[in-house]
């Protein structure tokens, strides 16, 4: 008896007969994004980093749960590009407040981006369940030192296929689109990108309600 394997797409890594690149919305972007993404969210049909990923051009997906110091350092503040060699890169985190729980170092007050040009801001994004994600945080010091942006006062999550820890959680998605337009000071540019995460939500329904 012989298997056969189903092919996979090289650019969103899912069966091809349920791709997702259709939805990719190539969107230009002044901060720069970074996704540290937990090994089991490689290939979860509902994770949706990879997607905004291939939409953000300066950004980089790189997947681990515990990083040596040295490594962390890197990808933190080494440049993407190195026509930005230049640049003091700045790192903040995206993760809400976690001052109660004593294992976790208390993070340095968010300073707001400002307009010097010598500063390259980078949104550092952890991709994972809550639990998966407060690990990956307690296990990476270097993290718990970084300027932290809690996001407050947001719509209702449009993320209907994966069940939340919390009524107010988004998606890794959402939560970096709504982090870009309050540091970018830009909504309607990641408008088109929060359409196409609806796309892609509806197509998963879509093929769950086939099952």
């Amino acid at each position: 008896m012989t298997s056969t394997k189903r092919a996979i797409c090289d650019q969103c890594l899912r069966p091809q007969n349920t791709c997702i690149c259709h939805w990719i919305t190539t969107t230009e972007h002044a901060v720069e994004v970074l996704f540290l993404q937990h090994p089991l969210e490689i290939r979860n049909p509902k994770g949706s980093a990879r997607l905004l990923h291939l939409s953000l051009p300066r950004s980089r997906l790189v997947t681990g749960e515990t990083f040596s110091e040295e490594e962390l350092h890197a990808l933190l503040y080494a440049p993407f590009d190195k026509s930005d060699g230049g640049k003091v890169i700045q790192p903040i985190l995206l993760y809400p407040d976690t001052s109660e729980d004593g294992r976790i170092e208390k993070s340095p007050a968010f300073i707001p981006p400002s307009s010097d040009a010598t500063i390259q801001y980078r949104l550092i994004v952890l991709d994972g369940t809550w639990r998966k994600s407060r690990k990956m945080l307690y296990l990476n010091r270097l993290l718990q030192q970084l300027p932290r942006l809690p996001l407050s006062d947001l719509p209702a999550s449009h993320y209907r296929i994966r069940k939340a820890h919390k009524p107010d959680q988004l998606s890794t998605f959402e939560a970096s689109c709504y982090a870009l337009m309050q540091l970018e000071k830009n909504a309607e540019k990641y408008q088109p990108l929060l359409a196409a995460f609806d796309g892609f939500v509806a197509q998963q329904q879509a093929y769950a309600n086939m099952k």
